[in-house]
């Protein structure tokens, strides 16, 4: 299933995406709070991140998605929701990363929020939760635009998948709480709301 918003089109990503994954990750920019600059190993994106996204769409129907620029069709970025690996309870981790050029855009708060929905309104998901470095406070602005709220703080890294070590801050949107930002099609009828724009295509509209 594809996903359109406004600006973006997101797909589930494939293997021939490892070159744009690999690009995106070679920029210490990009990475600085990620790695500490320094690039993912081409072989981590082939052999671990793609094929484990793939996996998690055949069983949960979420994963990573590669996010593409709907008028220049350039690749922005990407949005993963995917299942922690030791939960017991039905909740995804939210991340993001955008290539520099498409920064301060808003672009990661609008793919995000495309697929939050998605997850509230598709899937069986209580719980969304994302991680950041305490002084990455634009990845923290997105998660507060998300309508995302800080959970806990000093987190070690360790807890979550990626294995960087240090402390992380943790914000959080549970379905009961995204349920009442949105009001009824009926009596609202603007508000957001997902429709079937040609096969295996969502279209987020406003």
């Amino acid at each position: 299933m594809d996903i359109g918003t406004r600006r973006l089109r997101l797909r589930p990503v494939a293997p021939h995406d490892a070159p744009l994954l690999h690009g995106l990750d070679a920029d210490p920019v990009v990475m600085e709070f990620v790695t500490g600059g320094e690039a993912t190993a081409p072989a981590m994106i082939t052999d671990w991140v793609i094929p484990r996204s793939q996996a998690q769409f055949r069983e949960c129907g979420t994963g990573l998605w590669v996010a593409f620029d709907r008028r220049t069709r350039l690749f922005t970025g990407w949005v993963w929701l995917r299942a922690p690996r030791h939960s017991a309870v039905p909740e995804l981790e939210l991340s993001y990363r955008l290539r520099r050029e498409s920064w301060h855009r808003g672009l990661a708060t609008e793919a995000a929020s495309a697929l939050i929905s998605v997850a509230f309104t598709e899937t069986g998901t209580e719980r969304i939760f994302a991680s950041t470095h305490p002084d990455n406070m634009r990845s923290q602005r997105v998660m507060q635009k998300l309508g995302m709220r800080l959970a806990a703080e000093h987190l070690r890294r360790e807890q979550f998948d990626d294995g960087f070590t240090g402390h992380d801050v943790e914000y959080e949107i549970c379905r009961a709480d995204w349920l009442r930002t949105r009001r009824p099609a009926a009596v609202a009828p603007s508000g957001p709301r997902h429709r079937a724009r040609g096969p295996g295509t969502v279209e987020m509209t406003a």
